[in-house]
């Protein structure tokens, strides 16, 4: 996926309401952009970091500016993480289409928000006469608080859970399904759940992946040209990364996606 437009820098004033940003412009200009991103997004919505937004031209819209990405350094330098969770559903389905997610790859058609479950709408269906029709969820991940090891969820998220417990139903009905966690940040190298932050997700996770749901985790390449699917990362077992010595654990505001 590459932006439309070339992104504009920005530095971060404040994060507030959930979907709303006021940052500051390379001429001082203060504009308000939007945040599609539903988290906490513990780590990256701090004063002063530096931050890149796109533009639009749509006269429709209230907020012409959206935050796409957010340069911070999580213990290996500076990188880029792409914190809008509009994304990661297109990205996936273009990913597919290029055979890069090889454990989803030969289906012959796929669809977007069909109706499922309770009252949900999966991420994405792939089909094929040959073969069961297979669920995805797909969750982005932008939480990194150790080197390398990238978690979800950055809040409490009960849809979530929800989401698991829906792919479990399908597994029972003979069907095959994925959760997808796609990690926006290059230097993931493992991926691991939060369960600090929300213990009863990580229940919901143990409970649909002993009920046959799959879960795979590919990292994925962030630059200001765009964000490229790439390489899978394992996920680490037991699920959650400790809290570091003498760091008090908080369970942050707002809902993970």
């Amino acid at each position: 996926m590459r932006f439309a437009t070339p992104l504009i820098p920005a530095t971060l004033l404040r994060r507030y309401k959930r979907f709303l940003a006021d940052v500051a412009l390379a001429d001082g200009a203060v504009v308000t952009a939007h945040v599609a991103n539903p988290g906490s997004m513990l780590g990256l919505a701090m004063p002063g970091l530096r931050v890149w937004l796109s533009r639009s031209n749509n006269p429709a819209r209230k907020l012409a500016h959206s935050w796409e990405l957010v340069e911070v350094d999580i213990g290996a330098g500076p990188e880029l993480v792409g914190v809008n969770t509009a994304h990661p559903n297109a990205l996936a389905a273009e990913a597919i289409a290029a055979d890069a997610i090889p454990a989803l790859a030969g289906y012959a058609g796929l669809r977007r928000e069909v109706r499922y479950g309770t009252r949900s709408r999966v991420d994405l269906l792939l089909e094929d006469s040959s073969r069961p029709p297979c669920w995805v969820e797909i969750k982005s991940v932008t939480l990194m608080r150790q080197p390398g090891l990238a978690e979800f969820p950055d809040a409490v998220t009960a849809r979530g859970a929800r989401h698991l417990d829906d792919l479990a139903a399908q597994v029972a009905a003979e069907h095959r399904a994925v959760m997808l966690f796609l990690i926006q940040i290059g230097s993931a190298a493992r991926f691991s759940l939060a369960r600090d932050i929300d213990p009863a997700y990580g229940i919901a996770f143990d409970r649909a992946r002993a009920a046959g749901v799959e879960v795979l985790a590919h990292r994925c390449t962030v630059t200001r040209e765009g964000i490229l699917v790439g390489d899978p990362v394992p996920l680490a077992e037991p699920g959650a990364a400790a809290a570091a010595p003498g760091q008090k654990i908080t369970r942050p505001a707002g809902r993970a996606g």
